[in-house]
């Protein structure tokens, strides 16, 4: 709480500035907070550092893959599969929603699968992909498709659904068509759970890719995390933890930046 009188708009964003700076400040601080009691319990021999391993010997591990040029091989790979599976599930959701929305008929026929296929543990249709297309990038590609299309498709057609009728109707009234509606109210309503799902399915895309690289992948960060795993260098494993994290965050940023562009221009 804060005990600053709001006397004008000024004062008020000077409130909210303030308490963004001091949550930053917390956050930061815990975040320094665990890294030291990682690295000083590792140190202490309190935790098995073999095992945990630490941040010391993480930035060691990364520094020498960095030099070796390693690391850019395995990171930009993965990055490479989820920015593609991430494109083309945007491109088949979009598809497919609309042509959901367009007939009734088919929409029918089509949600109980596609609810099925929602609900399907995608993990168990990764070997069936590598029995069939091989131990490629396109495997992983579509395993990642797989685990993000068919939710993203039926929300987006909730979505579309879900549009101001009289809006429709109004179209209708002033003899406009189905395409009208499509293009003139249904898409530009649906912008904002457009924005929403792209940010979930960028997740979705590079646990899809992970899912796809312990499987069938000799490079990438999650086919590391596996070798690592087997051959107990699990420095490896929480040093590809960590990138993962990281690129996680800059995707979800780079989205939630486009997000901000489009609000400002609305």
């Amino acid at each position: 709480m804060y005990n600053i009188p709001i006397t004008s708009q000024e004062d008020y964003l000077r409130v909210e500035h303030h308490k963004k700076v001091r949550i930053r400040f917390y956050q930061i601080a815990l975040f320094l907070f665990l890294l030291c009691t990682w690295e000083i319990a590792s140190s202490l021999q309190i935790i098995n550092p073999f095992i945990f391993s630490s941040p010391s010997r993480i930035i060691k591990c990364f520094c020498e893959m960095i030099v070796d040029k390693t690391l850019f091989l395995h990171f930009g790979i993965t990055l490479a599969e989820t920015l593609i599976s991430f494109i083309l599930v945007i491109v088949i959701s979009l598809i497919f929603a609309i042509l959901l929305w367009w007939n009734d008929t088919i929409s029918k026929i089509l949600e109980p699968y596609l609810v099925v296929l929602n609900s399907l543990p995608k993990s168990a249709l990764a070997p069936i992909l590598i029995v069939w297309l091989g131990s490629n990038m396109k495997t992983i590609i579509i395993a990642a498709i797989s685990v993000a299309v068919f939710g993203s498709i039926l929300n987006l057609y909730t979505g579309f659904c879900g549009v101001d009728p009289d809006k429709l109707k109004l179209i209708q009234t002033l003899k406009g068509g189905k395409f009208d509606c499509l293009r003139l109210v249904v898409l530009p309503s649906s912008v904002p759970l457009f924005i929403s799902i792209m940010k979930v399915n960028i997740g979705l895309s590079l646990v899809g890719v992970i899912i796809g690289e312990f499987l069938a992948s000799r490079s990438g960060l999650g086919y590391l995390i596996l070798y690592g795993s087997q051959v107990f260098k699990l420095d490896w494993v929480l040093m590809s933890i960590v990138l993962l994290c990281m690129m996680a965050m800059a995707l979800y940023s780079a989205i939630n930046f486009v997000e901000k562009m489009y609000l400002r221009q609305f």
